[in-house]
């Protein structure tokens, strides 16, 4: 039958008994590191190179990667970063009411045992990221899950890198779902039915028998999975895969989860409300780099170009689709960023004035200035010994701090 068929073909992955791909050993990490840091050099960066090791088996492995990784997949220069917003950004603000109550409301989003103070420090930081991206692109709308994404661009890259981050996502990946109505929103979601219509017409048949629609999968969509997954380094996974994705790959996942489930849907009571029930909450142990596998294969079998001849597609045009083709050329030709840093010098700015952030709680802001210098060499010299090593040692101890480790590199 086709759907088994295509089962087998979207499946065909190595795994353990708990369904987790387990094609890297050690040496395999080790040679992600060296293709990373051999892409990242390169001059053009190759950016082909990163979008692969992103998407693959472990995605880019640590905080520092993604540190050096994740701008160059939405062509930021670092060494020219907004600055950072003044309290005017909060001024006369429509929406700055609803982004301070979502706010407030997302201490999950932070890591366990992160002191309250910290937390409360980024927070408004939070706060001020969205209301400074929503201020540079006035036509687009907040929505709610938005910050969601903001929060995990500000735990890893620091606040003035979010904004250009967020900024650019906002733009492209996201601009769908930043319209005034939800129709654009909508019309994304309907992708993901004629997925699994390709994949099992059984299972689908029964979704639509149970009229379930695809409102479940709304909050996966729009927050790139990072409010519904309770573990964060399973939230980065999966956002490392999306920015180097198709902004469709998000609905990918979303059908491959679907489909990973199916038993449980179908013996489930053919009812909207059973049915939604079950699949509205994610089970926190899934093979993610197994789903990642599949829905990668279901894209390059079912390509949003073959879904969209759809009669039920055809009568909206998403900005995020139509704009990608071009977002994804501006992103080949690169500089690395040595050759940035002395291009920025050349023009007569500083690092500090335009470069990567560091933006410590005053009370340690001195003393980092103090030692920023002996530190630079220490890690410099590190680096040069330890090689990829340092980097674990780095991510240990500046989990909390990634604006601090930022000023180092």
């Amino acid at each position: 039958m086709r759907k088994h068929k295509r089962k087998k073909q979207i499946g065909a992955v190595g795994g353990n008994e708990n369904g987790f791909v387990t094609r890297e050993s050690d040496g395999g990490r080790k040679h992600k590191l060296t293709v990373i840091h051999q892409a990242l050099i390169r001059d053009p960066v190759d950016i082909e190179a990163l979008r692969r090791a992103a998407a693959g088996n472990g995605g880019l492995l640590t905080d520092e990667l993604r540190r050096k990784v994740w701008p160059k997949l939405l062509n930021i220069n670092v060494y020219k970063l907004p600055p950072k917003p003044g309290r005017e950004v909060r001024e006369n603000h429509k929406d700055y009411n609803q982004v301070v109550l979502d706010v407030r409301r997302s201490m999950k989003r932070f890591p366990k045992g992160m002191p309250a103070s910290e937390r409360a420090v980024l927070q408004e930081q939070l706060i001020d990221i969205i209301l400074e991206v929503l201020k540079r692109n006035p036509q687009l709308h907040y929505y709610q899950g938005y910050h969601d994404v903001a929060v995990t661009l500000l735990l890893v890259v620091g606040e003035r890198m979010s904004i250009a981050m967020l900024d650019t996502l906002s733009n492209f990946h996201l601009r769908d779902f930043m319209d005034p109505t939800m129709d654009s929103t909508k019309h994304i979601l309907n992708y993901l039915m004629p997925i699994l219509e390709q994949v099992d017409a059984e299972l689908h048949d029964f979704m639509i028998r149970a009229e379930v629609g695809t409102i479940f999968a709304l909050s996966w969509l729009i927050t790139w999975y990072g409010h519904v997954l309770s573990e964060f380094r399973h939230t980065l996974r999966l956002y490392d895969f999306f920015l180097a994705s198709h902004p469709l790959m998000p609905i990918y996942l979303a059908a491959t989860i679907v489909l990973h489930r199916e038993k449980e849907v179908k013996q489930t009571e053919c009812d909207m409300a059973m049915v939604h029930h079950l699949l509205s909450h994610i089970p926190q142990d899934l093979p993610y780099e197994l789903l990642i596998c599949q829905a990668q294969d279901l894209f390059e079998q079912f390509p949003p170009s073959l879904l969209a001849k759809r009669a039920a597609l055809q009568s909206r045009k998403s900005l995020s689709i139509s704009s990608f083709q071009a977002f994804h050329l501006s992103t080949l030709h690169q500089r690395p960023d040595s050759v940035l840093q002395r291009l920025t010098r050349a023009q007569g700015y500083t690092t500090s004035r335009h470069g990567l952030e560091a933006s410590p709680p005053a009370a340690r802001g001195q003393l980092w200035r103090e030692g920023n210098r002996m530190m630079k060499m220490a890690v410099w010299g590190l680096s040069a010994t330890l090689g990829a090593a340092v980097f674990a040692v780095a991510q240990t101890a500046m989990d909390w701090g990634p604006d601090l480790i930022l000023q180092l590199f």
